[in-house]
C-alpha cells in the first residue's frame, strides 16, 4: 500500500505492525499536536517514496491510549520503527524530512535514501 498512510488502532496494531514482514514506521500523534501536523506531509512523502521498503502508519494516541502506554510514548510526535515485532528505533520530536529519512536508512534496504 505504497503512498497511503494507514491508520492503526489498539485493536489492529499487532496484526498490521508487529506481524508485518517489513519494517513499519509508526507515527504516534494526536489532532491537537502542532508538530505532529507539521511532519505529516514528510511522512506521506516517505510512504510514497519508500513504501515498498517500509510501511508507514499512524496511531492516534487519544483514541488508542493502550498501545501508546505499552510502548512508553510520553511526548508526541514519536516515531517508532518496528522490525520483527520489536521496537528497532525511536525518533522523538518534529524533524525535517531529510533527517527522518537519514534515521530510516538502515530500514530502507540497499537503495540510497534520497532526501
Amino acid at each position: 500500500m505504497a503512498g497511503a498512510l494507514e491508520n492503526v488502532t489498539d485493536d489492529t496494531f499487532e496484526e498490521v505492525v508487529l506481524k508485518s514482514d517489513k519494517p513499519v514506521l509508526v507515527d504516534f500523534w494526536a489532532a491537537w499536536c502542532g508538530p505532529c501536523r507539521q511532519i505529516a506531509p514528510s511522512l506521506e512523502a516517505i510512504a510514497t517514496e519508500h513504501g515498498d521498503q517500509i510501511k508507514v502508519v499512524k496511531l492516534n494516541i487519544d483514541e488508542n491510549p493502550t498501545t501508546a502506554a505499552k510502548y512508553g510514548v510520553m511526548s508526541i510526535p514519536t516515531l517508532n520503527v518496528y522490525q520483527n515485532g520489536e521496537v528497532a528505533k525511536t525518533i522523538v520530536g518534529a524533524k525535517p524530512k531529510a533527517a527522518i529519512v537519514r534515521d530510516l536508512e538502515p530500514y530502507l534496504g540497499d537503495e540510497i535514501a534520497k532526501a
